[in-house]
C-alpha cells in the first residue's frame, strides 16, 4: 500500500550530503528547525524524479509527495522569484492567489536555465530546502497538514522526507491556501 516511506531506503540527510544538492546540504546541516535537520534521504533513479513515475516506482503515495515549482514574477522592470509547494494531488492557483500575494502584474514558471542557475539544483529535484536567502517559498497549507511529505533533494538522483509542518517553519515560508485539487 502507497505511503510516504514507500519502498526506499531512508536515512538521516545530515549523515549523506552526496546525496543531494551542495545548497541543500549546506542549508540542512545549518538548520535550527528540528524538522528540518530531522530529514532522511533517499537515493533514486535520476530518470524516475518526475512525480507520477516516481510514486508509482517507490510506492510513495501521490498525496505523500510535495512538488516545488519556481515562478518569477515582474511588476516595473522588477522580477520576483519564489517557490512554490504544493502536494502532488493539486496544483498551485499560480495566475490568481500567487500572483496577487507576490503583488506581481505578470507571473510564469521561471525558465529553465534560470531557475538551476539561480538555485544551485538540478531542474525536476529544486526543493524548498536552499534555495536563495530573498527568495519567498509559498507553501500550501493542505503540504503543511499533511504529515511526512516527499520532496526534491535538489538533484534528480534523490528524495528528502520531511514533516510537511517544517516547510512552514523555513525562514522565509508563507502558509497560504493556494492548491486547486485536481
Amino acid at each position: 500500500m502507497p505511503s510516504a516511506r514507500g519502498s526506499l531506503s531512508w536515512s538521516p540527510a545530515a549523515d549523506h550530503p552526496e546525496l543531494v544538492a551542495p545548497p541543500v546540504a549546506a542549508a540542512l546541516a545549518a538548520s535550527e528547525v528540528a524538522g528540518i535537520a530531522a530529514a532522511e534521504v533517499a537515493p533514486i533513479d535520476a530518470t524516475l524524479a518526475d512525480t507520477a513515475a516516481f510514486c508509482a516506482a517507490y510506492d510513495v503515495a501521490l498525496e505523500a509527495s510535495a512538488n516545488c515549482v519556481v515562478v518569477a514574477g515582474k511588476r516595473a522592470g522588477e522580477t520576483t522569484y519564489a517557490a512554490v509547494m504544493v502536494l502532488a494531488t493539486d496544483r498551485a492557483d499560480i495566475n490568481g492567489v500567487v500572483r496577487k500575494h507576490l503583488g506581481v502584474r505578470k507571473i510564469s514558471f521561471a525558465p529553465h536555465d534560470d531557475a538551476v542557475s539561480l538555485t544551485g539544483m538540478e531542474f525536476g529535484g529544486i526543493t524548498p530546502i536552499g534555495l536563495p536567502a530573498d527568495w519567498r517559498v509559498l507553501v500550501d497549507a493542505r503540504v503543511v497538514a499533511a504529515g511526512p511529505v516527499v520532496i526534491g533533494g535538489g538533484v534528480r538522483g534523490s528524495k528528502l522526507l520531511v514533516d510537511g509542518a517544517a516547510l512552514a517553519v523555513l525562514p522565509t515560508a508563507e502558509i497560504l491556501e493556494l492548491a486547486q485539487p485536481g
